[in-house]
């Protein structure tokens, strides 16, 4: 507030009225006081009396995640509030939705409100916009998905290396027509899966069909209705890569409605509730979301308490668990005798 009332050549009595609303102030001071704030970034500190009795602490963190709908995310959500608690601290959270301005305003929410850190998932292509908030010493940590143009502490899943081990499960079941559906073309993950899948077809000197590559896809039903597209094709794929929970589910909903799920493979990244309760049970690449939220915690209740050291990028590994639906095996072709 001393630096908005400098720049409009005010007392900080004045700049209080302006950004509290307050009656008294003459347009023309408002106005240059209101400029002076947008220019410098100005915030008002919602908690400011809170900081003053607590050491300049909130006791509370704000975590932004793409959807708490999904089952992921959930589960990183309860994993960092378990780590929150056992200190006392209070999480915020919210969904961004898959939306960059979503993200901005969450984050900007969060920040005016003083939290004392901030796990973020990233939507947006560049989140140099939180430049201003590691320069304040605010910790961040990345969750999930790296964040760009800032180095900040990241936890994420191995997505090459899990999606490439799915692929070459069904390489090894016999199928070479394999498709990948995949999320949104915008998101890291979607973009580390794809490059799995396309490491684990040239390793097994496959050509990847670019008609079964399919993506954009981000919930169950886009994920059904492409799938059956896919699938009522003269010639449709003998597997199935899904590179997301919730488009697993669409996709074997696809392949039960044209009966087909038990004569076409299934591999799923992320595991799901009930997956082991299908018919077939379905096979997926599970990633560890409490592991990655207890890292992502820790880490950043750690750089609360000593943010000397470096920021690290931590890689949680996925396993593939083997139920029956990515061990069918391809139709065998049949000769000509």
């Amino acid at each position: 507030m001393r630096d908005v009332a400098a720049l409009a050549g005010v007392g900080i009595k004045t700049v209080s009225r302006v950004v509290n609303g307050e009656p008294g102030v003459a347009p023309a001071t408002a106005e240059r006081v209101s400029r002076a704030a947008q220019e410098l970034s100005f915030q008002v500190d919602m908690v400011a009396g809170n900081l003053r009795r607590t050491g300049r602490r909130t006791r509370s963190i704000g975590l932004v995640l793409a959807s708490v709908d999904n089952p992921f995310a959930a589960a990183i959500h309860r994993a960092v509030e378990d780590v929150a608690e056992a200190r006392g601290v209070a999480v915020f959270s919210a969904s961004t939705d898959e939306h960059p301005d979503r993200e901005r305003a969450l984050v900007e929410a969060f920040t005016s409100r003083r939290v004392d850190g901030l796990i973020l998932t990233s939507t947006g292509v560049d989140q140099r916009y939180l430049l201003r908030e590691l320069e304040a010493g605010t910790p961040i940590v990345a969750i999930d998905r790296p964040a760009v143009g800032i180095d900040v502490d990241t936890v994420v899943a191995d997505n090459v290396e899990g999606a490439r081990h799915a692929v070459e499960h069904l390489v090894g079941s016999g199928h070479r027509r394999i498709a990948f559906m995949g999320d949104l073309a915008t998101i890291a993950t979607a973009v580390q899966r794809l490059e799995g899948f396309r490491q684990a077809m040239a390793g097994a000197d496959i050509p990847v069909d670019e008609s079964l590559v399919v993506e954009d896809l981000h919930d169950e039903e886009s994920a059904f209705k492409a799938a059956m597209e896919l699938l009522m094709r003269s010639v449709r794929p003998t597997a199935i890569f899904a590179s997301q929970n919730l488009i697993t589910i669409g996709v074997f909903r696809a392949l039960r409605t044209l009966g087909v799920h038990h004569s076409i493979a299934l591999v799923g990244f992320d595991d799901f509730s009930l997956a082991d309760l299908l018919d077939p049970p379905v096979t997926v690449v599970a990633q560890d979301p409490f592991a990655i939220g207890r890292a992502a915690a820790e880490r950043l209740f750690g750089r609360m308490t000593d943010g000397a050291f470096p920021p690290q990028r931590i890689v949680v590994p996925t396993r593939l668990v083997v139920r029956g639906s990515g061990e069918i095996r391809p139709p065998v072709a049949r000769g000509n005798g």
